[in-house]
């Protein structure tokens, strides 16, 4: 086989008084990285808490000069199907292609603000990967710009282009340990003011990821009125 996989597991758990440690969702995922140097993610999430239930699952593609190619969702929120898309990128222009019971049949292109740094997919997994795409020095701050299928926090609105400028600072390198082993890890940190284009100011998001080019997301948190953690719990390369 010419491709390479890398598949895991992701335990989310709460922090919130009362509830610390009690699981709030998962996530599995699975890259296929290419000869030619692309990679292929795919993922599925679910969310249990809080209300309502989210679950959502993603097949996105990223050429070999990590651009994206095209994006594929589908959600279900509260267990009742929310809608699918189709998100592409030809270098100059973003489409989408969606349907939903709230926004009907959908069709949209805009020209794409440049560079383009990828698209923002939601599953925990594609956080660190997007970070593991750019060179880093320690304290350096850089904003993403990226194009979304949903601006809020949880992803949980109908498949529609949504554009967003989001900033991440690189900590530094530590060493980590977690449920599924121990790593060389890189630490980052997810900032947004509410200037970003989500859905209001995102509280600090801390994150660990292998120091590597995969870019495996290891552990994280997510503090202010959300209160959670996420941690990988199974691996295999």
């Amino acid at each position: 086989m010419q491709h390479r996989l890398i598949e895991g597991r992701l335990r989310y758990t709460s922090r919130k008084p009362g509830r610390e440690g009690q699981e709030r969702g998962f996530e599995t995922f699975m890259f296929t990285r290419h000869a030619d140097g692309k990679v292929t993610m795919r993922a599925h999430c679910e969310i249990y808490e809080p209300e309502p239930t989210v679950m959502r699952d993603i097949i996105y593609s990223i050429d070999e000069n990590k651009q994206p190619m095209d994006l594929h969702v589908r959600l279900t929120v509260g267990d009742r199907f929310m809608g699918s898309g189709w998100l592409r990128f030809d270098g100059e222009t973003v489409e989408c292609e969606s349907h939903g019971p709230s926004i009907g049949r959908l069709s949209q292109k805009v020209r794409a603000q440049l560079p383009l740094d990828g698209f923002g997919t939601h599953p925990i997994v594609s956080d660190g990967y997007l970070l593991s795409t750019k060179p880093w020095k320690e304290g350096e701050r850089k904003t993403f710009n990226l194009y979304l299928p949903s601006p809020d926090h949880r992803g949980a609105t109908p498949p529609q282009i949504a554009h967003v400028r989001m900033d991440a600072i690189f900590i530094g390198r530590e060493d980590v340990t977690v449920e599924a082993g121990s790593f060389q890890a890189r630490h980052f940190q997810f900032v947004d003011d509410g200037t970003s284009g989500m859905a209001g100011e995102h509280p600090p998001y801390d994150l660990w990821i292998t120091d590597d080019e995969d870019g495996i997301f290891l552990k994280g948190g997510v503090g202010g009125y959300m209160m959670t953690w996420y941690e990988l719990v199974e691996l295999r390369r």
